[in-house]
């Protein structure tokens, strides 16, 4: 885990941000979020008729939506620990550091 993130590189998108769902920045400093992201890399590949229906508003707001559960759920389907626990043991990480402490998962 990335204990060496840094908000300010990343245009102010904090950890618990970037963990919680896909984040994307354009060489603008725009920050996308959601499935704007995936539109935008199919586009930059060329590929843009993939997610270019969710251009449409009630389809992306529905693709917004199924992403959204999916982001909810994705540590837990795939066997990791929540997104609480993650920032949890991050934290301890980071305030142990120098310390010489360990993370104890319970």
């Amino acid at each position: 885990m990335a204990d060496s993130y840094n908000p300010e590189h990343y245009c102010g998108v904090t950890f618990a941000a970037a963990m919680d769902r896909i984040h994307g920045i354009l060489p603008d400093g725009t920050v996308l979020k959601n499935v704007a992201v995936f539109r935008s890399v199919y586009q930059a590949l060329g590929m843009g008729w993939v997610y270019g229906i969710t251009q449409i508003p009630v389809i992306g707001a529905i693709a917004d939506f199924i992403y959204g559960i999916w982001a909810k759920y994705r540590l837990q389907l795939t066997g990791r620990p929540d997104l609480i626990t993650l920032i949890q043991e991050r934290e301890q990480r980071l305030n142990c550091k120098d310390q010489g402490c360990a993370v104890v998962r319970e």
